[in-house]
């Protein structure tokens, strides 16, 4: 089992998963921070607002939140072309072993015919 888990990771394409790295890492830590740094709610004793205030505090704050949703639109992008590299790599290889076994049972029946005669 120790073997197909090699042969699955030495076929990885790490020099692309290397290099969009950085760009995951980035995206995800400007998601993080600005999911992080929220406005604290007004405290108790603060003014009431007028709803022209309230009106302009919600938008800036949806504002916010369609910015946070496009980070996180960018970071699940990346991770989704990466996902699909390696789907095909590893259907490459799926098949290259399919082709192995077939190529070492033909090798099998090759010697046990010649080992029969």
């Amino acid at each position: 089992m120790a073997i197909g888990w090699l042969t699955i990771l030495s076929n990885v394409p790490w020099s692309d998963v290397i290099k969009n790295a950085p760009a995951v890492a980035e995206g995800a830590r400007k998601l993080w921070q600005k999911v992080g740094s929220r406005s604290p709610a007004a405290a108790p004793g603060a003014p009431v607002a007028t709803p022209e205030d309230q009106l302009a505090a919600l938008q800036l704050r949806v504002d916010e939140m369609h910015a946070q949703l496009q980070n996180a639109g960018e970071v699940i992008q990346s991770l989704a072309e990466q996902n699909a590299q390696l789907i095909v790599r590893v259907e490459k290889t799926r098949r290259r072993l399919w082709l192995l076994a077939l190529a070492n049972l033909v090798t099998a029946a090759v010697a046990l015919a010649a080992w029969l005669r």
